[in-house]
């Protein structure tokens, strides 16, 4: 065991995001809570009656025109190059140095604008007059891909080829001022397609700014190595998370924006390696159990309560926040009392009728059931510590006698890669036996965005290291492929063959990635292409290729075992309570690893 030399704690003060090939510095200094003081001539009256935001808003000017309908002698729209051009929030007059777009009786002006990168918020317009006296209507539509941002909206039924408003409102008609300023629109975007409406009008569009609307906090965690590839899929599943960190970890910016307990644990786990102990974390988990109060599960779906658990587990050793645990003691007793009564001697269980893992492996009903009990496994055995650390030592008894009878019935993975994996992760089934069977069968087909970290978690126990590189490579490369910025709600790898990327107008002859596919509850545009769940090798990289892993809660003693598999080299840093912990790991010429660590004084460690 060696114990580290003291490192200065070090903060990264800004992080350089990619848009499409376009580097925009976004400053993510340590969020500051402000007061929320009003001027005196509020009054008494307001007092505890105010709350200021606490997420900070960023304005991006779009980085190119993806389309433009200007009609047959292209007048209808011109000057639009003025839009790509910083802006200042600020109308003047003159007319001067704008997007103009005309409509006629019969041909409507329409611009469709690129962001360059997956964004939370809305659009700032800032007008410079119109040949009107009265507001003009408009029709803007958000889009995660051009694709959506051209499309039809469809509200009284899930389509593929069309897009729903279901948790934002993304196509919209509205008015707006001959001059100054407006803002529109809270959802998840990266393109901004905008009609001109009103038949016979002028105006002018001096800005067309997207609102980013984002904590404002470093990126502590980070993850280099000598593949650019793994490099961009780091990146983009630690943004992806970022994202969805609003006032409450969301599922995804644009549908599911809310709290579902299951989702968030490839979240937690990539927020503790990146972001740190966020308050983001607890602020949802406390109000999930205000939301769903036991009896009722979690989502009301009990497979969540299981994650509920599992998240609790992950948190502690990550932070060893034990007054944020002792805050959920009586929730976690109950639900764990509610579970133990619903197994039986005979290891059956009767928790709920409902049984569920990801969308892609409902067909596989026997598969599920067997994945589900495994879930059910990992989480009593994760309660079974928990309740040590609250001094219940009986409560953990009955949390390992209940796992006991609980395997007493065994059921077989029926090919179901996400069964196995938990399986594997349980105790249930060998690793070996999982990824040789099942798990690596085929590489990365019939992985899943949301069960993929599983499956590269069951990959890591078996020692196949390479096999889950290649998959990484594979499977989320696949989507940056295809234009992706951010992880998307699902994927499938034989959805490329044949399909355009998500950031040009689908070629004839071609698919459209993002509406000609998805399937149960996100068919065709409807599909998020920002969701949380799909970050996991932002923390399977930082805990298996640098190989930092936790052996004593809030991270106060670390195994140091890193895994190259046919990477060169690789380094990063981790957050610690203490501080931060820096790796680096270089391949001589001889085979051997080359590993130099600074950690922060009281953080032990061990190398392997």
């Amino acid at each position: 065991m060696k114990k580290s030399r003291s490192l200065r704690h070090q903060l990264r003060s800004s992080s350089t995001l990619l848009f499409s090939g376009t580097l925009l510095a976004i400053s993510l200094f340590a969020h500051c809570p402000q007061a929320t003081s009003l001027p005196p001539v509020f009054g008494a009256d307001y007092t505890n009656k105010t709350t200021k935001d606490p997420l900070t808003r960023t304005f991006i000017s779009p980085l190119r025109i993806v389309w433009k309908q200007a009609g047959k002698d292209g007048k209808l729209v011109q000057d639009e190059q003025w839009l790509l051009q910083p802006g200042n929030s600020q109308a003047v007059m003159g007319r001067k140095n704008m997007c103009k777009m005309i409509s006629t009786a019969t041909d409507t002006a329409s611009i469709l604008l690129d962001y360059g990168k997956e964004l939370h918020g809305g659009l700032q317009l800032v007008l410079g007059s119109s040949s009107r006296r009265q507001p003009s209507l408009v029709r803007i539509r958000f889009g995660e891909s051009v694709g959506e941002a051209n499309s039809q909206t469809l509200n009284t039924e899930w389509k593929v080829g069309y897009s729903t408003d279901d948790h934002a409102k993304r196509d919209i008609i509205v008015e707006i001022p001959r001059d100054g300023l407006f803002e529109i629109g809270q959802t998840g975007f990266r393109f901004v397609r905008i009609d001109l409406l009103q038949p016979n009008t002028t105006i002018h569009i001096k800005e067309a700014r997207a609102i980013l609307r984002y904590r404002d906090i470093p990126y502590l965690g980070s993850f280099t190595c000598n593949d650019q590839r793994i490099n961009q899929i780091w990146q983009t599943a630690a943004y992806t998370v970022h994202l969805n960190m609003q006032e409450y970890l969301w599922d995804g910016i644009k549908r599911d924006r809310l709290i579902w307990l299951g989702d968030m644990h490839p979240e937690v786990a990539t927020i503790s390696r990146v972001f740190g102990a966020n308050d983001v974390v607890p602020a949802s988990l406390d109000l999930a159990c205000t939301q769903f109060p036991l009896p009722a599960w979690m989502n009301n779906m009990s497979a969540y309560s299981l994650w509920y658990l599992i998240i609790h587990h992950e948190w502690y050793q990550h932070h060893g926040d034990l007054a944020f645990l002792q805050r959920h003691k009586a929730y976690i007793l109950g639900l764990v009392a509610q579970i133990d009564a619903l197994i039986d001697e005979n290891g059956n269980e009767t928790l709920s009728p409902n049984r569920f893992l990801d969308w892609p492996s409902t067909p596989n009903p026997a598969g599920v059931e067997a994945g589900y009990r495994a879930l059910l496994s990992w989480a009593l055995q994760d309660a079974s510590i928990l309740c040590q650390v609250l001094e219940e030592p009986a409560m953990a008894q009955h949390c390992l006698q209940a796992n006991t009878r609980l395997n007493r019935k065994q059921l077989g993975h029926n090919n179901l890669k996400q069964a196995a994996a938990l399986m594997a992760i349980s105790g249930q089934m060998t690793p070996d036996n999982a990824a040789k069977n099942v798990v690596g069968v085929n590489g990365a087909a019939g992985f899943s965005t949301f069960y993929g970290y599983y499956m590269l978690e069951a990959l890591a126990l078996a020692g196949q290291y390479q096999q889950a590189l290649d998959i990484i490579r594979q499977f989320w490369g696949g989507m940056l492929d295809l234009g992706a910025t951010t992880f998307w709600e699902d994927f499938n790898l034989d959805w490329m063959e044949g399909s355009a990327r998500l950031d040009e107008l689908t070629p004839a002859g071609k698919k459209d990635i993002h509406g000609d596919f998805g399937a149960y509850c996100y068919p065709g545009y409807r599909h998020s292409l920002c969701h949380g769940w799909s970050s996991g090798p932002a923390a399977w990289l930082i805990d298996h290729v640098l190989g930092i892993q936790v052996l004593e809660p809030g991270a106060q003693r670390l195994l140091i075992e890193p895994h190259l598999g046919d990477l060169d080299w690789a380094e990063g840093s981790y957050p610690t309570p203490k501080g931060m912990v820096h790796v680096r790991h270089e391949k001589l010429t001889n085979g051997t690893i080359k590993t130099t660590v600074k950690a922060p004084e009281g953080i032990f460690y061990d190398e392997k």
